[in-house]
Order: C-alpha cells, then sequence, then structure tokens
C-alpha cells in the first residue's frame, strides 16, 4: 500500500487480522484422516465411556487393596496423637517424651504407583484426623535449609526465608499476622503458628463450625510429615531434622511418615542409633505389586464386563514391560488405554465393542461400506464358507442379511465370553496345585496359551489331565468345589447347570468309603518282589482292579476335559472377533518401549522419517547437502576410522554445506574458513558429543574418538 497522493490526507491502514488457529480436541486428533466423520466421533465416545467405566473399577480395586493398611496407618496416626495430648502426669505410652511417632511404609520398588497411595492416604487424613500435612520429595530438599522451608511454607501458607536478618527487616510485624509476610525459617516460628491455629475462638466472636479432626482432638491435630522418597534423601539432612524436630515433639505433636521402597533396614541404615532411637517407629506393608497386578488383571481383563479384549502378544508385551522395567501397575493400565485407543482409532467397526444393547442398535444402523467391512474380515468370511451356497449368496449381496447375521453373531460372541471364563478359572484352579505347575502357575499364563492355541492339543495339558487323575482325594475335593463356586456364580444358565452337575459329583466323593478294595493276591506277591521290573510294574497297573475313588476321579476328569473343549475355543474361532479384540503388538512396544538410539540413529541418518519434507528424500549413505547440521556432520563422521581428523572433518562439512547455498566456491578460500559455518560445525559436534558419538582424546590433540560403529 502506498500513500501517494496530489494533496495532503489522511490515511487509515486496516491491520491485517490473522486467523487463530483453532485448538484441535482430543477428538479431533481421533477423526483426522477418517473416510466417516460421524463413525470417528462415535467411536471417541465409545471409547471414553469405556475407559470411564473401567477406571472407576480401577479405583474400587485400589482402594480395596490399600484398605487393610491405610486403615492401619490412621489408626497409628489417631493413637500417636491421642497419647501425646494424654500424657500430663500419667505418661503410659511405650513413647518416650523425645520420641517422634513414625509410620514406615514399604511400598515396594514400583515407584511410579507411589503417588496414587501417598494421594489416597493424604485425602483419608485430612477427611477423618488432621489438615495438617505436608508432602516433601528428596529432589526439593536437597539441604537442611530447603527441607525446612518447604515444610513450613506448605504448612503455614507463608513465605518462608532462611535469613534471619532478610526476615527482621522485611517483617517489622509479629510473624502470624499477615499471611503474605515472610516469617523466619525455624521450629519456633511453627509452633508459634500451630497454637495460633489451634486456638479456640473466644466466645464473643462468631463460632465456626468445627471439622471432624479438631473435634478428636480438642488441643489440636496431628502435624504429619510425609517424606516420599525416604532412599533418595541425603543421609545428613534426614539426620539433622531429625535432631531440631525431636527438640519440639512435646510442643507440637509431629508425626513422620516414610515411604521406602526397598527395605525397611533402609532406615537402619541411612540413621544411626543416637537418632534412629528418637523415632517410634511401626512398620506397614502394602500388597506387592505382582499381587495387585493380578487382581486388575482378573477384574478389567478376565472379565465378559467389558467388550474390549487384547491378544495374547498385547497382553505378553504389557507383562513384559511391568516384569523387566518398572514393576508399575500404573503404566500397566496406561498400555492398557493405549491398546485400546489405537483399537477405536484404526478399527472403523470398533462401534460394535460396546454393551449389548448399544452394540445391537449400532449394527442394525450399519452403512454400506461398514457392512462392506464386516465381509471381508477373516473370521466372517470363514463363517460365511460354512454356510449353505444359498445362504452365502445371501450374506454375499444383502446387506439386510448381514446386519440381521451380524447382531445374532454379537449376541454369540458375548455368550461365547460368559462361558469362557469360568471354564478358564475352573482349569486354573484344577492345575495351580499341580507340581511344577504344567499350565502355568498365574492364570494369566494360562490364558494366554489358551488365546494362542486349543489348549487341549497341547502337550502341557495332557501332562495336567495325568496329574490330576493322581490326586488325592482331599485335594481334589477342594479344588472341584472351587470350581462348583466358580460356576454357580456365573451368569451363563448352561454353567450353573453344569455347575449343579459337578457338585453331585463333588458330594459322591464324600460318600465314598475310605478303605480300599483288596487287590488280586498276584499284585501282592510282585509287590513283594524285590527285583519288579517296570514291565511288571505296567503290567499290575494294569491288571489290578480300580478302587470306586479312582473310577469317580476319572470321571471328574473327563468331565471337566469336557468342558475345557466345548467353552475354551480359540478366540479366532469366533465370528467378528477381530471387532473386540486388539492385537497390533507392534504398536504398544513401540511406544511403551521406547528404543532411543536406534529413533536417534534414524533420526540423523534419515531425517525425513521424522521432518516430512520431500527435498530430504534421498539415497541410502548419500549426504544431502539440505539435511540439518548435525545429520551432514553425522554421516560424514561414518566414513572416518577410530580417531577422526577434525580439520578434515570441517573441511568435508564446509563442502558439502556450500552446495546447498548453490556456490561453486572451494571449501577453503585463502586458508580462511567462513565463521558462520565453523560455529554451525562446532556446534554439530559438540551435539553429537552430547549424544555419546565421539568423545576428546589424549592421545592427538586435534582428533576426536568415535564411539560406535555402523548407522542405524
Amino acid at each position: 500500500m502506498t500513500t501517494s497522493s496530489v494533496s495532503k490526507g489522511c490515511f487509515v491502514f486496516k491491520p491485517v487480522v490473522k486467523k487463530k488457529r483453532k485448538i484441535l480436541g482430543a477428538e479431533d486428533y481421533f477423526v483426522d484422516g477418517s473416510d466417516d466423520v460421524e463413525n470417528g466421533k462415535l467411536r471417541f465416545q465409545l471409547c471414553q465411556s469405556l475407559w470411564q467405566k473401567m477406571k472407576e473399577d480401577i479405583e474400587c480395586m485400589q482402594e480395596d487393596l490399600n484398605k487393610k493398611m491405610l486403615d492401619g496407618f490412621l489408626e497409628f496416626i489417631r493413637k500417636s496423637a491421642a497419647s501425646f495430648w494424654s500424657r500430663g502426669d500419667s505418661w503410659t505410652s511405650q513413647m518416650r517424651a523425645n520420641e517422634i511417632p513414625t509410620a514406615a511404609l514399604v511400598l515396594g520398588v514400583n515407584m511410579p504407583d507411589h503417588s496414587i497411595t501417598f494421594e489416597s492416604m493424604i485425602v483419608q487424613l485430612q477427611a477423618s484426623l488432621t489438615p495438617f500435612i505436608v508432602s516433601v520429595q528428596a529432589k526439593e530438599c536437597g539441604a537442611l535449609k530447603q527441607l525446612m522451608q518447604k515444610v513450613l511454607q506448605r504448612l503455614m501458607g507463608t513465605n518462608i526465608t532462611v535469613d534471619e536478618d532478610e526476615a527482621e527487616t522485611e517483617l517489622g510485624v509479629h510473624n502470624n499476622e499477615l499471611p503474605q509476610k515472610r516469617v523466619n525459617c525455624s521450629l519456633d516460628a511453627l509452633c508459634d503458628w500451630y497454637r495460633t491455629a489451634t486456638k479456640k475462638p473466644s466466645g464473643k466472636s462468631p463460632r465456626k463450625r468445627r471439622s471432624c479432626s479438631q473435634s478428636e482432638f480438642p488441643q489440636g491435630p496431628p502435624v504429619v510429615v510425609i517424606f516420599r522418597d525416604l532412599e533418595a534423601f541425603s543421609p545428613q539432612v534426614l539426620q539433622d531434622f531429625i535432631l531440631i524436630c525431636s527438640q519440639y515433639v512435646q510442643q507440637v505433636p509431629l508425626v513422620f511418615v516414610f515411604g521406602i521402597a526397598t527395605s525397611p533396614s533402609t532406615i537402619q541404615r541411612m540413621l544411626p542409633h543416637s537418632v534412629s532411637s528418637l523415632l517410634c517407629i511401626e512398620l506397614f506393608q502394602s500388597l506387592s505389586c505382582t499381587q495387585h497386578l493380578a487382581t486388575i488383571i482378573d477384574k478389567l481383563v478376565l472379565t465378559s464386563k467389558f467388550p474390549f479384549k487384547i491378544s495374547a502378544k498385547v497382553l505378553q508385551v504389557l507383562v513384559g514391560i511391568f516384569l523387566y522395567h518398572d514393576f508399575s501397575v500404573c503404566n500397566f493400565l496406561k498400555g492398557l488405554q493405549l491398546s485400546m485407543l489405537d483399537h477405536f482409532h484404526s478399527q472403523p467397526l470398533s462401534m460394535l465393542c460396546c454393551q449389548k444393547q448399544d452394540a445391537l442398535l449400532h449394527a442394525q444402523q450399519l452403512s454400506h461400506q461398514d457392512v462392506e467391512r464386516i465381509r471381508q474380515l477373516p473370521s466372517f468370511m470363514r463363517y460365511v464358507e460354512k454356510q449353505e451356497p444359498e445362504k452365502q449368496v445371501q450374506l454375499l449381496t444383502s446387506d439386510e442379511r448381514v446386519k440381521e447375521v451380524c447382531q445374532k453373531l454379537l449376541k454369540d460372541l458375548r455368550s461365547y465370553h460368559k462361558n469362557f471364563y469360568p471354564v478358564l478359572r475352573c482349569l486354573h484352579v484344577l492345575t495351580s496345585i499341580l507340581p511344577k505347575y504344567p499350565l502355568g502357575k498365574q492364570i494369566r499364563e494360562l490364558y494366554v496359551l489358551c488365546l494362542e492355541k486349543n489348549v487341549w492339543e497341547t502337550q502341557e495339558y495332557e501332562s495336567a489331565m495325568q496329574l490330576i487323575r493322581m490326586l488325592a482325594k482331599d485335594a481334589l475335593v477342594t479344588s472341584l468345589q472351587k470350581c462348583v463356586d466358580i460356576l454357580k456364580c456365573c451368569k451363563s444358565k448352561k454353567l450353573k447347570e453344569e455347575g449343579q452337575q459337578l457338585q453331585g459329583l463333588t458330594a459322591t466323593f464324600q460318600k465314598l468309603d475310605s478303605k480300599i478294595i483288596p487287590v488280586d493276591s498276584k499284585y501282592v506277591s510282585m509287590v513283594n518282589n524285590h527285583f519288579l521290573t517296570l514291565l511288571a510294574m505296567k503290567e499290575c497297573r494294569r491288571t489290578r482292579r480300580k478302587t470306586p475313588y479312582e473310577i469317580l476321579r476319572n470321571h471328574v476328569v473327563d468331565y471337566i476335559d469336557s468342558l475345557v473343549k466345548t467353552h475354551l475355543c480359540l478366540p479366532e474361532s469366533q465370528p467378528l472377533y477381530e471387532v473386540w479384540y486388539y492385537s497390533s503388538s507392534g504398536t504398544v512396544r513401540r511406544h511403551l518401549n521406547a528404543t532411543p538410539r536406534t529413533s536417534i540413529q534414524t533420526a540423523l541418518s534419515n531425517p525425513y522419517c521424522y521432518l516430512q519434507n520431500e527435498a530430504l528424500k534421498n539415497e541410502s549413505g548419500v549426504i544431502s547437502s539440505t539435511a540439518p547440521d548435525i545429520c551432514i556432520i553425522y554421516k560424514l563422521h561414518l566414513e572416518c576410522g577410530r580417531l577422526i581428523n577434525l580439520y578434515d572433518w570441517l573441511e568435508a562439512y564446509i563442502t558439502v554445506a556450500t552446495a546447498a547455498e548453490g556456490k561453486d566456491l572451494s571449501a577453503m578460500e585463502g586458508g580462511k574458513v567462513d565463521k558462520l559455518k565453523h560455529a554451525r560445525f562446532i556446534r554439530g559436534v559438540s551435539e553429537l558429543e552430547f549424544l555419546g558419538f565421539v568423545k576428546s582424546t589424549r592421545k592427538k590433540t586435534d582428533h576426536v574418538a568415535r564411539l560406535t560403529w555402523g548407522g542405524c
């Protein structure tokens, strides 16, 4: 725009209004690239709804698992505070006057899960005992002053100064008059604040409703200090803090909570006897992470309540990451959530992966495109091949017929899972007591085996059945009674009838006479023979008569075998199983089990993989002049040996970088180096050194040593 004019004037230029970039939500990312937007939004809503239901069950499970420990912990805090206020003239507590009540919580090495336990603990403490709770971590308390500052600041809600002189110049008033003022970082200030905070209101002033914690402790609730990661704290800092607090424990009801990941002996290792003797420690043990994981799998995976399922390989990936990396149930749940999100995102037919009534309704409203997707499912194609020719033509030509059959198959799939999991549990009950656990010690191992192949076709199953036929009466009857309880509690009417029949067989065991039927005299004489051969033993076992118990035991084993072969068929044998099952184990492994070295080398050798710039496409091994500096320098260093001459490396880099500018100049002109390119080269080499590809060497001052060999 110009302002040229013959006459003078005022020119107004309207500002160019830039369109604000639309902030994409989770739903927008979910349906991005989808052919059917409405279908994508529906699947996103179903995914969110399903995960919310699973999350509610997870929270209930975690509360139940930690209930015993948390109840004991709260009782310990309550007794500690009560004994503090009741010591008076009759000091009957086990604690000495200068001892600090300390709860040692052994939470296990699954550090990412500790935050859930502490959050639940703090909520219950605030709801029932005390509002005075402070939680600190080692990374924010490297020195004693920092620890004192964090504790006082979070308790008092004010700015805490470490320098006393600074506090005197800035305050000029009493520490507790204004919360925005700074107070001195000392426990004297904490004692003054506590007396003010717990002071009873006068009769003239309006009375405020007192919390349950204040009514339970009329003189004031306890002050709880939580050390989340005890092992990470500096022992000297911890010792000094305990020594200081022990001098004030008679004025403020302090209670310490130690979060321990390894062993209770950590306390004795970090604290000398002179310091640990100032603590009255009570130990609390949480449920092991493996037991926690078993409960999560039992309630979320091995159930027909939720339609979403994961394949054997996906489950093995998630369990493998748990067992060999972090022991974190939270990360396992994140992996399960990732699997669900990817399933609903990548599978257009996942809109049928929902509750029964919604699934039947969605099946009636399938579009022609969705019907074609159903026809292309391998499981549905196998189902069509088994039908009569007339029905095959209908399924391949009529969309309405496919919708009707789809509703029936969804009902059958739901019934299949209602029968699958109870029978799986029964088989696990019978085989988990066998020596060497032929079908696995954990039920998840048996579940993976059943997902991979027909379990009755495996050698492990044959071995298990042979061992069951050798079980003693007490062990067998106990296991059968557990199986009866499982079958009676299931929702399937068919399995309830099976449970009644199994209960009748179990009752028959109780009526059997404990006496063994006499065997042939031939068998007795053979047993007395000291030179009994293996062939003779087999003959004895074959010719002797079986006892009533053995006959009934074999009958029960055959009955269990028939249940297994009827209800534990492969999920892949069920039509439309792809709608419920997620099997992209590679995606889960790529997102959860990161390989940083491979990713870094891929980025450096092939930057197009991440930058998606068409100019970066080139043949393998070719050094592109348009690539970032670090990529050029990295590829050049691959052509060198163990020691790299920095000057030669710089000269090669300038040659490639100059070609990118379109200049036909030599890399070096008059022995001078372009300062900008020189700086870019130094930065690139420093980045490679930081990533661990090269290092400086003392052998030659102008050389660096190469630390890796080969490309990506």
